[in-house]
């Protein structure tokens, strides 16, 4: 290999290129799925987008599709439900050779409780009374943000191992986001929101294994995010699909200073969806949060 030879492997288009690409993002009307959608859209992907609500996506695509080497195509789909991850598989495999790309984003918060009571009275009816702590709070939460991970990613499993088997040193990849709700001790006053991300972490870990174990060449890793704009951190988003954080609200709280900007969910995804050599790993993108509360 000569030196030029060597010196192009290091051009950006080779490092995190994605043109051409085949891309599947779950919760892709809003929030992270955004985000996510438009660093591969903008690169030159060819990006599907579901969710259940048909003007959300089709809002992104009139919005998003303009400009870009790329393409966002819309696809309502319920990826809590069995029956619907199966429909969205054939109606993926009837338009596609391959997914190169399986970002399971979708996801739902969940009722807070108040952690602070020092009697075991006083927090029994928190945490045990509370009328918001039921048990379907807790299905609901799970079956979103754990279940759909699960089930989504396996449907695809044969699409995704067409995506490796057609092109020489390019694995496909499945991205979970998660959260560092489920790296930190503190219950952050939603129990059932972090046991779920704290579960998608562990089932990424547990996927990358046993697809491995099976000999398929698919790399499942996740992203952990602090606090980003979307409708579940903001309660909104505007008319352009977006959501917007006050920077003062994170001075002193996050060493970066901030919440997380778009382009910072942008780069992590293009890093983590491109690089060959990283499986079964939790990528952190929090501003430092996790380092400066020693919570973990």
């Amino acid at each position: 290999m000569s030196a030029q030879t060597s010196n192009d492997h290091f051009k950006l288009e080779n490092l995190f290129g994605v043109k051409g690409k085949v891309a599947l993002v779950t919760g892709g009307g809003s929030g992270i799925g955004l985000m996510a959608t438009q660093a591969l859209a903008k690169n030159g992907a060819k990006v599907y987008i579901t969710g259940r609500t048909s003007e959300k996506l089709d809002r992104v695509a009139e919005l998003y599709n303009k400009n870009i080497e790329g393409q966002i195509i819309p696809l309502t789909a319920d990826v809590t439900d069995k029956d619907s991850i199966r429909k969205l598989v054939k109606e993926l495999e009837s338009k596609e050779k391959v997914l190169n790309i399986l970002i399971n984003n979708a996801g739902v918060s969940s009722a807070t409780q108040d952690t602070d009571q020092k009697t075991p009275k006083d927090l029994q009816k928190a945490l045990f009374d509370d009328p918001s702590s039921s048990m379907e709070e807790w299905d609901k939460t799970y079956r979103t943000n754990v279940v759909h991970c699960f089930f989504t990613t396996t449907a695809f499993l044969p699409l995704l191992q067409k995506g490796t088997d057609a092109e020489r040193a390019w694995s496909s990849t499945v991205i979970n986001i998660s959260s560092i709700s489920g790296i930190v001790k503190a219950s952050q006053h939603h129990f059932q929101y972090n046991a779920s991300k704290a579960a998608t972490i562990h089932l990424t870990k547990m996927l990358a294994h046993e697809i491995a174990s099976s000999g398929l060449k698919i790399r499942i890793n996740n992203i952990a995010p602090g606090v980003f704009p979307s409708e579940m951190t903001a309660s909104e988003s505007d008319d352009k699909q977006k959501s917007t954080l006050p920077k003062e609200k994170f001075e002193g709280k996050v060493p970066a200073g901030r919440p997380g900007k778009d382009e910072d969910m942008a780069a992590t995804v293009l890093f983590t969806a491109t690089n060959q050599y990283l499986n079964g790993q939790t990528i952190v993108v929090d501003g430092g949060y996790v380092l400066s509360t020693g919570s973990v």
